[in-house]
C-alpha cells in the first residue's frame, strides 16, 4: 500500500476513534460500572468466580466486600497452576501468554497473565489511542508518512508447558497486527533479539536510512540508542539524520531527569513529548494534551479501577472506586482486569489532578521509597529535587538510587545516594546540600527528620563511575528493554552491590 494512502486511511480510523473516548470522557462512572459488570458476568463460571459468588454482585459494594484485594504472592500459585495447562481457574478464556515482569531487579520474577482480551482491548486499542489523542492535538501531523523507531525489550519469548512468556514488548511485538508492522522500525526479529547490544548495532543499522517521524520507548534506554546514532553517523542531532521526527511517545520511567539530554538531541521548538502509563498488567493512562504532564486515565480498556488512599506514614487505608477519589491525594493502585487479575495491587501510587475528566500523575511505587525515619521520601520527591538541581548546577543525570544510612549506636541515620552523571556538577559538597535543601522544600516529614539533626544527617551522594548502572543490570542479565534502575530503596542490597563495583 502507497504511503500517502496508509496515512489518510489510518489518520481517519484513528480519529473515529476519538468518539468513543469522548463517551467515557462525559460517562466516566457509568462506563467504569460497565467494565465492572463485565468482568464480574463472564468470568462467572471460573473457580474465582464460584468461589465469590460472581452470579450474584449487583453492585459495587457486594464486589468488594466479597473479594480481597491481592498482591502477587497472594496469586502466584493459581498463575503457576495456568502456566502448567490448567485453565479456567481466573478468567474463562485460554490464557497462553505471560509477561515476565520486568518492573523490578529482583532475582524473583513474576508472571502476569495476558489473555486474548487483554491483548486487543487494553494493549493494542492503546497504542491507536495513543496515535488518536495525537492526531487529534496535532491536526498538521504528517506521523504516517514515515515509521516509528520502536524499542521494546530484549528477551525473547520462551515456552513452557504449552504457554509462553517474555517481556510484555515481546509478546506484543509477536502478535502486533499488520497495520502496526507495517508502520514500525526495525524488525520484529531485530526487536526480538536478546543481546543487548548486538541489538542495538542492529536497531540503527535497520532503522537510519528510514523515513522515523516518531520515537517510542523507555527514556533511559532510548537515551543510549539514539547517542549511539550520533556517535555512529557523526552527527550533531537527530534532525540531522530523521528531519521529519515530530514525537517522542515514552514511558516506563520518569521522564524528569532525561527531559535537558533530549532537548539537546531534539532541538527544535514544537517538538512533541507525549507520557504512557502501561504495565505488564494493563495499559492505564495516555498524555491528552501537548505540553502537559498529566496522563488521562484510559477508562475503557477492561479494567476497574480502585485507590487505597496513602497517608504520610506509609499507612494504607480502605480501598475506594473512582466516583470517591480526591484530588491532591496520594493513592496506591488496585485494578481488576480483562487477563484475570482480582483486586490486584499493582504497586504504583498515583495522585488526580482533575476530575473532569480523571486525569493522574505517577508518584512512585509503594515499595520504592524510603520511609526508615518516618520521612517517607517518595519517587516524585527525589526527581522533582534532581530536576531542579540540575538546572541549578548545569549537571545531568544519568542513573542514581538512593537508601537509607540506618542508625548505628549514637550515630543518626541519613540518606545515602550514588548518581552516574553524563555532566557532573563542579561542586558535588554544594550538589548535596542543594539537593538536602530542596527536599526539604518538597517534604514536610523529610524536612521535620532533619531539622537540626534530630533523626536524619546530610545526605552522602557518591558520583558513580561511567557505565556502574549499565554493567550492574548485565551482571544480572536486565540490559535494555524495560529493565529499571530501583530509584529509592527502603534496604541497602541495592546500593551496596552498585557501591562495591563502583
Amino acid at each position: 500500500m502507497p504511503i500517502p494512502l496508509f496515512n489518510s486511511i489510518a489518520s481517519w480510523l484513528l480519529r473515529k476513534r476519538y468518539h468513543q473516548i469522548e463517551l467515557f470522557l462525559k460517562y466516566p462512572l457509568d462506563v467504569q460500572n460497565e467494565v465492572l459488570r463485565y468482568l464480574v458476568d463472564f468470568s462467572r463460571d471460573t473457580m474465582i468466580g464460584g468461589q465469590y459468588g460472581f452470579e450474584d454482585l449487583p453492585k459495587y459494594d457486594d464486589f468488594a466486600n466479597r473479594v480481597p484485594i491481592v498482591s502477587y504472592e497472594d496469586i502466584a500459585p493459581l498463575i503457576e497452576r495456568t502456566r502448567k495447562g490448567e485453565q479456567g481457574l481466573f478468567w474463562p478464556t485460554t490464557i497462553k501468554w505471560f509477561a515476565k515482569s520486568s518492573g523490578t531487579t529482583n532475582a524473583k520474577s513474576k508472571f502476569i497473565p495476558v489473555s486474548t482480551e487483554a491483548l486487543e482491548d487494553c494493549h493494542y486499542k492503546s497504542s491507536k489511542d495513543l496515535l488518536c489523542l495525537y492526531l487529534n492535538n496535532n491536526e498538521n501531523s504528517q506521523l504516517f508518512n514515515g515509521k516509528s523507531l520502536r524499542l521494546g525489550g530484549s528477551k525473547e519469548l520462551y515456552e513452557d508447558n504449552g504457554t509462553f512468556f517474555g517481556d510484555l514488548s515481546a509478546i506484543l511485538i509477536d502478535n502486533m497486527p499488520l497495520w502496526a508492522e507495517y508502520s514500525s522500525t526495525p524488525s520484529n526479529r531485530v526487536s526480538l533479539m536478546s543481546e543487548w547490544e548486538s541489538k542495538l548495532e542492529a536497531i540503527i543499522e535497520e532503522s537510519i536510512h528510514e523515513n522515523v517521524t516518531s520515537l517510542a520507548g523507555v527514556p533511559s534506554w532510548m537515551l543510549v540508542l539514539l547517542n549511539e546514532v550520533l556517535e555512529k553517523t557523526g552527527k550533531n542531532h537527530l534532525f540531522e539524520i530523521w528531519e521529519n521526527l515530530e514525537v517522542y511517545f515514552h514511558g516506563g520511567v520518569s521522564f524528569t531527569p532525561y527531559k535537558n539530554q533530549y532537548k539537546k538531541l531534539l532541538p527544535r521548538k514544537g517538538f512533541n513529548y507525549y507520557e504512557t502509563y502501561n504495565a505488564s498488567e494493563g495499559f492505564f493512562g495516555i498524555q491528552d494534551r501537548n505540553n502537559s504532564e498529566d496522563l488521562l486515565l484510559m477508562l475503557d480498556y477492561g479494567i476497574f479501577y480502585e485507590f487505597i488512599p496513602v497517608d504520610s506514614s506509609g499507612k494504607e487505608e480502605k480501598a475506594i472506586p473512582l466516583w470517591d477519589v480526591e484530588i491532591g491525594v496520594n493513592y496506591a493502585l488496585v485494578i481488576t482486569t480483562n487477563a484475570g487479575l482480582w483486586r490486584y495491587k499493582i504497586g504504583d501510587t498515583v495522585r488526580f489532578t482533575s476530575k473532569d475528566p480523571y486525569r493522574i500523575r505517577i508518584t512512585g511505587r509503594t515499595k520504592h521509597h524510603i520511609n526508615a525515619f518516618g520521612e517517607e521520601l517518595i519517587i516524585e520527591n527525589a526527581e522533582e529535587a534532581l530536576k531542579r538541581i540540575c538546572q541549578k548546577t548545569n549537571s545531568e543525570i544519568m542513573d542514581y538510587t538512593a537508601a537509607p544510612i540506618f542508625m548505628s549506636g549514637t550515630e543518626k541515620g541519613a540518606h545515602e545516594w550514588i548518581i552516574e552523571f553524563r555532566k557532573p556538577p563542579e561542586d558535588i559538597a554544594y550538589f548535596t546540600e542543594f539537593l538536602d535543601n530542596a527536599l526539604k522544600s518538597l517534604n514536610s516529614d523529610y524536612e521535620a527528620k532533619r531539622y537540626n539533626n534530630i533523626t536524619l544527617r546530610m545526605p552522602k551522594v557518591h558520583v558513580a563511575r561511567k557505565n556502574l548502572f549499565h554493567d550492574w543490570l548485565k551482571s544480572k542479565n536486565k540490559l535494555g528493554g524495560q529493565h529499571k534502575i530501583p530509584r529509592l530503596s527502603n534496604e541497602r542490597a541495592y546500593i551496596d552491590e552498585l557501591l562495591d563495583m563502583n
